[in-house]
């Protein structure tokens, strides 16, 4: 069983996303409205690049103010995975430098600079607050109490068994993933406004998407709640 559940904890390896649910809102012509760039490609790119060269000092120091344990040399990439929609996430490489990549989608469609801005405070913010090992061990714990409920009443059915680690993991993994969610906002908040970025006009970006609501085992909170966080944070600095 921890052969399996080294596996499923492979899945855990991000932290933090912008990619918007489904469904979308459409245009007349049925083109999501989310999917519509409103920037020229240049500006995309140099915004993108700007973005880079100020937030990204920002967010180190914040990461080695607050966590001197961690590894704060942050790396920036851009994730050209074909068919890939608007995302941003957070992970880590395998000698732990925390990465925070863009899909292409993503950079085309932030509405202005403050939006990219947030979004990369948001994603390092998951990294100082390690949300990805608090994540793991979480699935972990999920997936060894439901894997040791399935083999106690199957009677060690192997196929009950995987379906009981799948879920326990699942479920750890989401357990307090909205609650980190809102953290890496409250941070990101604070990280975006020391680069002289204004994060509650970049949070717009989050807020046209679909609100997830209340979903069970979902990924995020509310899009009120997000703004709710985020102007409280704003408010104080």
């Amino acid at each position: 069983m921890n052969l399996r559940i080294a596996a499923l904890l492979m899945m855990t390896g991000l932290a933090g996303c912008a990619t918007p649910p489904q469904p979308l809102p459409v245009t007349a012509s049925g083109i999501p409205e989310f999917a519509i760039p409103t920037l020229s490609g240049r500006t995309a790119v140099r915004n993108f690049i700007k973005v880079i060269e100020t937030v990204e000092p920002v967010a180190e120091d914040f990461c080695r103010a607050e966590r001197p344990d961690l590894n704060c040399d942050f790396q920036i990439v851009v994730d050209d995975t074909p068919g890939e929609g608007p995302n941003a996430f957070q992970t880590l490489d395998d000698n732990g430098r925390p990465v925070i990549a863009f899909t292409i989608p993503l950079i085309a469609l932030a509405r202005n600079i403050d939006e990219l801005a947030f979004i990369m405070a948001h994603e390092a913010a998951h990294h100082i607050a390690g949300h990805i090992p608090r994540q793991r061990q979480s699935a972990l714990a999920g997936a060894r109490l439901l894997g040791g409920i399935a083999a106690v009443v199957s009677g060690g059915r192997e196929d009950s068994i995987k379906a009981g680690v799948e879920l326990g993991a699942k479920i750890g993994a989401r357990t307090y993933s909205k609650a980190f969610e809102l953290e890496a906002d409250a941070l990101g908040t604070r990280i975006a406004a020391r680069a002289g970025y204004d994060p509650v006009r970049g949070a717009a970006f989050f807020l046209r998407i679909p609100d997830p609501g209340d979903e069970f085992l979902g990924s995020h909170p509310a899009n009120g709640d997000r703004l709710s966080t985020i102007r409280a944070v704003a408010s104080q600095l």
